[in-house]
């Protein structure tokens, strides 16, 4: 829209209703022409459109592009160090250190940037448990942007606490300004900068919508185990029983899919906190991936891409009919869905339950060696969270090619976690013992084979595996101990054929697999030092052991 034309959008005369009184002053906002507080939904819909932001499709989503950036920009983010916070956050990879100077000039350059234009203020809260959340608020740019952040936060219930609403984390989002590299001190024209002492994050040259919850899950992540609350990449669920269930992962390991049950209600999908009350949710939405889904293989996902009220991230659809594709993966791999929670239709409104009964960390081997599910030891457990080994899939980060790549992500979620790993394994395992969890390796990704030859393990046979795991029967089969990693292996699940429990067998050479078995073990050793100076030797000694030297 052009900012020098004064043309009235649909919400104009409701912008200021529900405004907080701790106004964006004291983010040093000043002379914008227009502030639209905490819009619902539709109003954000229509200023959407009006604005010529995204478009409507068949039964009421929201279509939107988000320009160049289709993932995370993980090598654009980076943490301000100063000497309030340096000593507790690990530097390296994903914590790349950002000079506090850089920091105030480059927020400068923004607030003269939007002087003059509108901007979308959505306040609330990450966290559902309300002894350990945290108030937010989202300034952005553009509106699918506030309602984005409408949808996967939780929101205040009254006009009173909208008012009365301080935030305690801000995130500023405006993709259209760009850093200038030799001005800025970034990387390139795209930045996702954090702030902890000013408790603040700039996000700029990205319209990813994935960049703004992750950005505040990396809050809670630096934030939480002060309060020796655990954050975790994970989703959960909870049986008829109360029984809980974690499911950490990835994107592409099927984190969203698995945890999506008809027979059990879903507490979320993607960030949760592990408290001495139990298990919280951090959001109020979902943020699935879309490619290719499939009406009968994930029925509850496939149904929110059909509703108002949901925005779909680069998914193509015709634009005369508005019918989506959802296997159009022209624009990228990693299309993508933003719904409420309550659209899956067993959520649990609270967000919270008790203490998990099974921790089940879902790894994508594209090397096809490992089984489809194995049983950890609380060491081994600590070994496999630290390792965090999966393969990207392509199109959930910038600069994959179409074959997964290997990788190791701390944690189950590397480029959010702001401390050491050991410190969070430290406490998943204090909670472990002390609540008594079994922990379960579970392996969506190949079997027969590596990725080009083997075949990707049937989802039907993953969710036998994990109904058996999660009902108790699987603690009563009989087990073999897995030569390499040691873990023990089931040898037999109701529905499931025996040569999918046994990898070795589904390979046209076991000499072959053993190799590629042994080669992977070599991988998990190498990545393990980086580590290993910082975690107990116990920990260490419980991953594999070479076949081969």
């Amino acid at each position: 829209m052009n900012i020098y034309l004064d043309v009235q959008s649909p919400a104009v005369k409701e912008a200021g209703e529900y405004a907080s009184l701790y106004g964006l002053q004291n983010h040093g906002l000043f002379n914008l022409r227009r502030v639209y507080w905490n819009l619902p939904a539709p109003a954000l819909f229509e200023e959407a459109i009006h604005r010529s932001e995204g478009r409507l499709c068949h039964q009421g989503p929201l279509v939107v592009g988000t320009g160049k950036h289709t993932a995370r920009a993980a090598a654009d983010k980076f943490i301000v160090r100063e000497h309030t916070t340096e000593k507790d956050i690990w530097w390296g990879q994903y914590n790349r250190p950002f000079d506090p100077e850089s920091f105030s000039m480059l927020h400068s350059r923004l607030q003269g940037y939007l002087q003059g234009r509108d901007v979308f203020v959505q306040d609330g809260y990450a966290g559902a448990d309300p002894e350990y959340r945290l108030p937010i608020r989202i300034i952005a740019q553009k509106a699918w942007h506030s309602l984005f952040a409408r949808i996967m936060f939780l929101k205040p219930k009254t006009i009173d606490a909208m008012k009365k609403h301080v935030p305690e984390f801000t995130v500023i989002v405006v993709p259209n300004f760009l850093a200038s590299p030799l001005i800025d001190s970034t990387r390139t024209e795209t930045f996702i900068i954090i702030n902890f002492r000013e408790k603040m994050a700039l996000i700029g040259g990205s319209a990813y919508g994935g960049e703004i919850k992750k950005t505040i899950f990396t809050v809670l992540n630096f934030l939480l185990p002060y309060e020796a609350v655990l954050p975790m990449h994970c989703s959960a669920n909870t049986g008829k029983d109360g029984d809980v269930a974690i499911f950490f992962g990835l994107s592409g390991t099927g984190k969203t899919t698995l945890s999506a049950d008809p027979a059990r209600r879903l507490i979320g999908d993607d960030e949760h906190g592990w408290s001495d009350n139990g298990i919280f949710n951090f959001e109020d939405g979902c943020y699935a991936k879309v490619i290719r889904l499939s009406p009968e293989a994930e029925p509850q996902i496939y149904a929110c891409t059909r509703r108002f009220g949901t925005i779909l991230e680069n998914v193509v659809f015709d634009p005369c009919s508005r019918m989506l594709d959802l296997n159009d993966d022209s624009v990228t791999e990693n299309t993508r869905a933003a719904y409420p929670l309550e659209y899956i239709d067993n959520f649990l409104p609270e967000k919270m339950a008790g203490h998990p009964r099974n921790i089940l960390f879902l790894t994508c081997d594209a090397s096809g060696v490992m089984p489809p599910i194995s049983k950890l030891t609380p060491d081994q457990a600590i070994y496999h969270f630290i390792s965090g080994y999966t393969s990207k899939i392509a199109g959930t980060e910038i600069g994959l090619g179409i074959e997964p790549e290997i990788t190791f992500s701390t944690c189950f979620g590397g480029p959010f976690m702001v401390h050491h790993p050991y410190d969070y394994a430290s406490i998943l395992k204090q909670k472990m013992v002390r609540y008594g969890a079994h922990c379960w390796l579970v392996n969506t990704g190949w079997t027969g084979g590596p990725f080009g030859v083997g075949k990707r393990i049937s989802i039907q046979y993953t969710r036998r595996l994990l109904n058996a795991a999660l009902s108790g029967s699987l603690l009563t089969v009989e087990y073999y101990r897995d030569p390499v990693f040691g873990f023990d292996v089931p040898k037999s699940c109701e529905g499931v054929p025996s040569d999918i429990l046994d990898p070795a067998r589904t390979w046209p050479s076991r000499e072959e697999y053993f190799r590629k078995y042994d080669a992977l073990a070599a991988r998990f050793i190498e990545n393990f030092k980086l580590m290993a100076a910082d975690c107990p030797p116990h920990i260490v000694e419980s991953g594999p052991r070479r076949l081969q030297v």
